[in-house]
């Protein structure tokens, strides 16, 4: 498997990558909390019932953690309990952790990105069909309505590092490693490895466009791989591995044929793909979070300024 040696060749890239984010570009740092915010947040506690910003709120979007941005709901899971506090049935996959309360009665749900705490979680109550109520304060939560958010697909080689350093840049909201561009549905890694499938290695990208535009995001892709290279970035080969963005309207279309004709401008022959966003498959669990997950905390793909910054 070329992973490993692909991580090794891209270290300088790392240094880079690792640099930038000390300095604060694209890190996602903790907001700092009121004292009220912190006492639930840190400490643990109960804001009183119905008190709650998001109690009677039922509006499109996704609530995401005060503390530290990541997404927790979304809002076609939210359901009206009557408890006093916001109700869902259940969270984002992999965005909270369930364990057991000090009062050894009940289970605490934490933000699974920073161990912040949330609420409590109660099954049998037969509330909705899943039987499940995630209790959660208000006041550990955020929400960003429907119309910021937008999805975004990006395809630069090992979707690790993509992953990876769009889920460290600030107003991102999830990050999944997954295929497109391919014909065959519900492909397996190995398919894709293969090279029979024709997808490519995909990073679904969902951002709050209040917080970063698609533009920024676009520019960042374009400078954290190697856009010339046709099939292959750095050591992996094949169609697989090849440069691809996948544009969800017109709007963004236009924003990249706009960059790719200022690289173009500047000497570099432009090898990506670019093509109408279609079905996104998301990539086995394991794939996800791949340097998170592996306490790294790396990527394999360097940052290489392309475009005139202030």
């Amino acid at each position: 498997m070329w992973r490993l040696a692909a991580t090794l060749i891209f270290v300088a890239g790392l240094i880079l990558l690792t640099s930038s984010m000390v300095n604060g570009e694209g890190d996602m740092e903790y907001r700092e909390l009121t004292p009220e915010e912190e006492n639930v947040i840190i400490h643990g506690g109960t804001e009183m019932p119905n008190s709650g910003l998001f109690v009677e709120s039922f509006e499109n979007g996704i609530y995401t953690c005060k503390q530290c941005n990541a997404p927790l709901y979304m809002s076609e899971t939210k359901f009206q309990a009557h408890c006093g506090w916001p109700a869902f049935d259940r969270a984002v996959q992999g965005a909270v952790e369930m364990i057991p309360d000090d009062d050894g009665m009940r289970t605490e749900i934490r933000c699974a990105a920073c161990s912040g705490h949330l609420g409590h979680v109660f099954t049998g109550e037969g509330y909705t069909e899943r039987n499940t109520r995630h209790c959660v304060n208000s006041i550990s939560m955020n929400f960003v309505p429907a119309d910021r958010i937008e999805t975004a697909y990006f395809a630069g080689g090992c979707f690790w590092g993509i992953e990876y350093t769009f889920d460290h840049t600030a107003g991102v909201l999830s990050a999944h490693s997954g295929y497109m561009g391919g014909s065959v549905e519900n492909p397996e890694y190995s398919d894709v490895c293969s090279g029979s499938t024709g997808h490519t290695e995909t990073v679904k990208v969902l951002f709050d466009n209040s917080t970063v535009s698609y533009r920024e995001l676009a520019m960042t892709f374009f400078e954290i791989h190697d856009p010339t290279q046709i099939n292959r970035q750095g050591v992996d080969t094949g169609t697989q591995y090849r440069s691809a963005v996948f544009y969800a309207d017109a709007a963004q279309l236009a924003i990249l044929d706009e960059l790719v004709a200022i690289l173009e401008n500047r000497g570099y022959v432009i090898s990506t793909e670019i093509a109408p966003a279609d079905s996104f498959w998301q990539a086995e669990s394991y794939h996800q979070n791949y340097f998170d997950t592996h306490g790294s905390g790396v990527s394999c793909h360097g940052r290489v300024n392309r475009f005139t910054r202030e």
